[in-house]
């Protein structure tokens, strides 16, 4: 499902992943396949529209801050994620950002390295990576 929401100054684009999306495959394998498939992603608690955690709606804020699309998953609505992606990187804590397949961090990391201006050049150098069919218009 792709979302159009207008937060600021800057038009971003995100993608839920949702929970009956390959839910016959182990946890592990589905974490693997979103982090792979999907340039920029965040887990997070709620939405980017919705958040239901402050750290959530903060790394989230950061990255609609950058004007790219991502992707996001709500760890409160899949049970077996929120349960298994402590595991699959070693981190325990939400939100969890992936650029490029590679743990970014989680809020603290992703904030500090937005305010750097590190993160934005992550998000955009990502951002190329989304298949034609799938950028946003604009």
């Amino acid at each position: 499902m792709l979302e159009i929401v207008e937060q600021s100054s800057h038009v971003f684009c995100s993608i839920q992943i949702k929970q009956s999306e390959s839910v016959t495959m182990d946890p592990l394998d589905r974490i693997k396949e979103q982090v792979e498939s999907n340039p920029i992603i965040i887990y997070m608690k709620g939405t980017p529209q919705f958040p239901q955690c402050g750290f959530s709606s903060r790394a989230a804020a950061a990255l609609q801050d950058c004007g790219e699309k991502f992707a996001y998953v709500n760890v409160l609505a899949d049970p077996e994620i929120f349960e298994n992606l402590p595991r699959f990187a070693d981190w325990p804590t939400f939100p969890q950002v992936y650029i490029n397949g590679e743990l970014v961090g989680g809020c603290d990391i992703t904030l500090e390295m937005h305010a750097s201006g590190e993160l934005q050049k992550m998000v955009k150098e990502a951002a190329s990576k989304w298949p034609a069919e799938e950028a946003p218009e604009g």
